[in-house]
């Protein structure tokens, strides 16, 4: 049982380091826009500062200008603006008296239900206030003592001027509140403008760098990931990270801001009733924990399937033909709908998740912070201390109540937005941690073309070798085929020496160098390869002949297009090098595509030029006008064929026939066809095959 608590707790502690190092990274790249992010934080705090300094103007109004109305009234003889005429006589409030100013008799004015009443005396106690069948003013003090006064019900055009004495004040702070409004509003706005910049540049920035990663990747890495699930991490993944900085990162941020701001308020105004709403912050901190547990789980299952599903409408849309050819779209669709439906099951879960945890819970914590305060303010300050609560208190812990379960409510609608986030950075982070190479800017002289294999051990996964014990050389000018069934290994030679991959053992030499002393990039650039399934971006000829390299002219490109009898191509097409090329060139015949792809070897003049079965797919009458212009094309390079059809290469200087990963047999044609072996045995099965076709042929 212990071994297994172990488990469990190294586990969690590799996963606890795995989000502290997500996290770090995120903030990394947040601190290169820190000015722009600073500046965010400085205006949420402004914003926030005027925000909830409204309630606070709001409770002045109301205690200072409306409700001191029950102040006591004093007779005057100024006449300025806070001077009221009542019966004959002027009274003015107590509080707005000058220093030393004379005073007369006292009078009060009090609200006894929707009433007030003029009382021309002053009051030793307030307490419970009532009107008498006699119209006697009746309060009930404290300490239960009883104090009768004549009073005068007021009309409202007479309670009126009351009021108004104040209303200047009322204005000035109606002003300073609308004012308020104004900066919270204009500094909201630029915090968010900041941080959508930010953001916005943040994801830009990650996309370049995973996109530019994706270069610097070995092939080796493609061959395990689908292009869809990349696809995913660059896209779908980085727009999720973005979410972070904008909406999730400014709703903890400005959330945050809000509580201490308004705890600090509802500190200022009760430090009892603060300290009891001080317990919403352990329980948001339980919620978070306890939320996230759950959530990360489902959103890591949902990325991943929504990588799934990528992977799986990239490899459909690209294999459309073959799958409507063999009638397999209801075996594909199914596929895919298994997906789906895993996919919108974690999606439910997350809605239930987020349902449970969401305003139900708001408004469970929000009624018990609302029971605490009637229970304070009704239960003790009322019945204990009579007149301690003024109305504009009671308003202002209302208000910031109010305010201040908006930023849990919206701290907690993040959290999905959250969780989705950090599981998407890690993914891409996964991504961006693969080991690559860097691209070199590096230039080398244009070497001769001398390629030497010296014992060469390959293999694709651990010790299963593919290539065992490869020796040859092949000189400047020369072309070596490599001919043997599917399997032989015939492409893992040509992808070592491209340095798709590299030897396990053993080493291979271009002009006495070896190659993997060479960057990449720069050996590559004096190479030209040519694929039995040629790849075409989507543009014009002359961009994918030229791969819109400065360096190469228009008329190169034309020149490179006609040696390899591309000619009556270009006249058929209405824009000749301007045509344009859909996707992979769906537009063009596979002949077609695969002159293009000669032309774009040869226009970058290589010194060793590769041709991967590459007159395969294409019609005799093409192949024959490729086999003419190679043979001008191959003067002074270094060429390589992988070749299934054998009378393709009977002018190679050198044949070596594969099976198994070793060479079996070497020679040029003649020499081998004098062994009576392998190759033999194959031309000679060619050679049927090609007659039997012909008999047909004819007696059709």
């Amino acid at each position: 049982m212990s071994i297994d608590i172990d488990i469990f707790d190294l586990d969690l502690n590799r996963k606890t380091r795995k989000e502290l190092r997500t996290g770090r990274r995120l903030i990394q790249y947040a601190m290169r826009y820190k000015i722009h992010l600073i500046s965010a934080l400085i205006m949420l705090l402004i914003a926030v500062g005027t925000d909830i300094a409204g309630p606070l103007v709001a409770k002045r109004i109301i205690d200072e200008h409306i409700a001191g109305i029950e102040r006591p009234w004093y007779e005057t003889a100024s006449r300025d603006s806070y001077a009221v005429s009542f019966e004959g006589k002027h009274y003015k409030r107590a509080d707005r008296f000058a220093e030393g100013e004379e005073r007369g008799s006292e009078a009060r004015i009090l609200q006894i239900g929707q009433r007030f009443y003029w009382i021309p005396q002053s009051i030793e106690a307030d307490g419970q206030r009532s009107v008498t069948e006699t119209g006697q003013i009746r309060i009930t003090a404290e300490d239960g003592s009883v104090h009768e006064y004549a009073g005068k019900p007021l009309q409202v055009n007479e309670v009126l001027p009351f009021f108004m004495s104040e209303l200047s004040g009322v204005l000035q702070l109606s002003a300073f509140y609308f004012g308020l409004i104004l900066i919270s509003a204009l500094f909201s706005y630029g915090q968010r403008f900041y941080l959508q910049y930010s953001a916005n540049r943040i994801i830009r920035d990650m996309r370049t760098q995973v996109f530019a990663h994706i270069h610097r990747l070995p092939v080796r890495f493609f061959d395990n990931l689908p292009a869809g699930k990349v696809v995913s991490r660059v896209t779908n993944d980085t727009e999720a990270i973005r979410e972070l900085y904008v909406t999730v990162l400014a709703n903890f941020f400005s959330g945050a801001v809000y509580m201490i701001g308004i705890l600090g308020m509802l500190f200022l105004l009760d430090v009892r009733l603060a300290l009891i709403c001080l317990f919403i912050i352990p329980v948001l901190a339980v919620w978070i924990y306890f939320y996230r547990k759950l959530a990360k789980r489902y959103n890591r299952i949902i990325r991943s399937e929504v990588s799934e599903m990528n992977g799986r409408i990239n490899e459909a849309i690209q294999g459309m033909p073959l799958i409507q050819a063999f009638r397999k779209e209801q075996e594909i669709f199914e596929e895919f709908e298994e997906h789906n439906m895993r996919h919108f099951t974690y999606r439910n879960k997350m809605l239930n998740l987020n349902s449970l945890t969401g305003w139900n819970l708001i408004g469970v914590v929000r009624n018990i912070a609302f029971v605490a305060m009637i229970w304070y303010f009704g239960g003790v300050t009322l019945t204990g201390a009579a007149g301690f609560v003024t109305v504009g208190v009671l308003y202002a812990f209302v208000d910031y109540l109010n305010r201040l379960f908006q930023p849990v409510v919206n701290i907690i609608n993040q959290l999905p937005n959250l969780e989705t986030a950090l599981v998407s950075a890690e993914r891409v982070f996964v991504l961006m941690d693969q080991e690559g190479e860097d691209v070199s800017e590096q230039r080398i002289e244009r070497y001769r073309g001398d390629v030497v294999f010296r014992d060469v051990w390959f293999a694709y996964q651990d010790d299963e070798y593919v290539l065992k014990g490869i020796n040859f050389e092949a000189k400047q000018g020369q072309t070596v085929a490599l001919v043997g069934h599917t399997g032989s290994g015939k492409s893992s030679v040509l992808n070592l020496l491209f340095r798709f991959y590299d030897p396990q053992k053993g080493s291979i030499t271009i002009d006495g160098i070896d190659i993997r002393k060479l960057p990449r990039q720069a050996m590559r650039e004096h190479m030209g390869i040519v694929l039995q399934d040629p790849f075409l971006f989507t543009g014009t000829i002359l961009s994918n002949v030229s791969l819109d390299d400065p360096s190469i002219t228009r008329e190169q490109v034309e020149k490179a297009l006609k040696d390899v009898g591309a000619e009556r191509m270009l006249r058929r097409l209405p824009r000749g090098l301007d045509e344009p090329v859909h996707e992979n060139g769906g537009t063009l015949s596979s002949g077609e595509r695969q002159l293009i792809s000669f032309a774009r070897a040869l226009v970058f003049n290589p010194a060793i030029l590769i041709l991967d079965e590459a007159t395969s797919n294409i019609d005799t009458e093409t192949e024959a006008i490729i086999q003419e212009a190679l043979e001008v094309v191959k003067k002074g390079r270094t060429t390589f064929i992988i070749a299934h059809r054998l009378s393709t290469i009977k002018n190679a200087d050198l044949i070596l026939v594969m099976d198994r990963g070793e060479i079996v047999e070497r020679g040029d044609h003649d020499t081998l066809m004098k062994l009576r072996g392998r190759y033999y045995q194959m031309y000679q099965m060619q050679l049927g095959e090609s007659r039997a076709a012909a008999s047909a042929t004819t007696a059709g």
